[in-house]
């Protein structure tokens, strides 16, 4: 019998996931944050605490560390995790393509990999993760990022940021690589062809209306009532929607400094010699200017 833990994160709105054999006690981690306060630039554990405490009182011993996708709203401690259970941390393959694309972005150095060396294993589809007496399938649900992956254990599965509650929709598709033609796939083909029984738990969820928490739904439910793409749901227009709404979100709070952590597995910027870290911040990413700032389509 498997135990599902929820902790969330209301700075971030994301749901972290500790999944266990009850017999066993083996265990996975699914998303752990790291916490980060913009203001300060300051990186702090409380989230990532709370994890290990719950993980040492129920006496678990920590078999991996699952990344649904390179994070674009909050930081991971899945390399913290990583180092203090001497645990594997694992991610869809597809993160090769972020790492290629934020490089440039980034402007990082030349010897940065984009290989995804910087995690233990790189997840195909439809590959089977041993985790102790735990059996992980990844289902691949590309389209908010290119690395998106679900993690199915029996009847459960935890989509990331694919699809959310049904009172709310899907993941956003405008990130550099995204696809809402690839989302629109990954949920009538992968996700909504499993039985409606399967019990859905979501990456992040964002109270609509102010309602209470929630982080749990059923394929079937999701099918019949999700506001953004039910079962009857054309590809036209999902896509449409997807695009148009996408068109008027601003970028995540937290955008630049976790990706730029997240795509290195979790792992913090080096030291300089001065003992001090540095985020890179690109400046008019997406809206250019000139050496004045003024945009560029407003200059002379």
């Amino acid at each position: 019998m498997q135990k599902i833990k929820a902790f969330f994160d209301p700075r971030t709105y994301t749901l972290t996931y500790v999944v266990h054999d009850e017999q066993t006690g083996d265990a996975v981690v699914i998303d752990p944050v790291l916490d980060y306060d913009p203001l300060a630039s300051q990186t702090s554990t409380e989230s990532a605490d709370a994890v290990s405490e719950y993980l040492r009182e129920q006496g678990l011993r920590l078999r991996y560390i699952l990344e649904t996708h390179a994070h674009a709203d909050h930081l991971s401690a899945s390399h913290l995790l990583r180092q203090r259970f001497e645990t594997p941390v694992a991610i869809g393959a597809g993160i090769t393509a972020v790492q290629e694309t934020f490089k440039d972005i980034f402007d990082l150095t030349a010897d940065f990999p984009t290989n995804g060396s910087q995690f233990d294993r790189l997840i195909q589809d439809n590959d089977v993760l041993q985790a102790g007496s735990l059996g992980v399938t990844a289902l691949a649900t590309p389209g908010h990022t290119p690395a998106c992956m679900s993690y199915l254990l029996g009847d459960v599965i935890f989509t990331g940021d694919a699809l959310f509650m049904e009172d709310y929709g899907t993941g956003r598709c405008d990130f550099p690589r995204g696809s809402a033609e690839d989302l629109y796939r990954s949920i009538k083909e992968r996700l909504y062809t499993l039985p409606d029984s399967v019990r859905v738990f979501v990456g992040h969820d964002y109270q609509p209306g102010g309602r209470p928490l929630r982080w749990e739904t059923t394929i079937g439910i999701e099918k019949r009532h999700n506001i953004q793409i039910r079962a009857d749901t054309l590809r036209e227009h999902f896509v449409t929607f997807r695009k148009e709404r996408d068109a008027t979100l601003a970028p995540p709070r937290l955008l630049f400094p976790s990706v730029q952590v997240n795509i290195d597995a979790g792992r913090l910027p080096a030291a300089r010699p001065s003992g001090k870290r540095y985020l890179r911040l690109p400046l008019n990413l997406f809206h250019p200017t000139d050496d004045l700032g003024v945009p560029k389509d407003r200059a002379g």
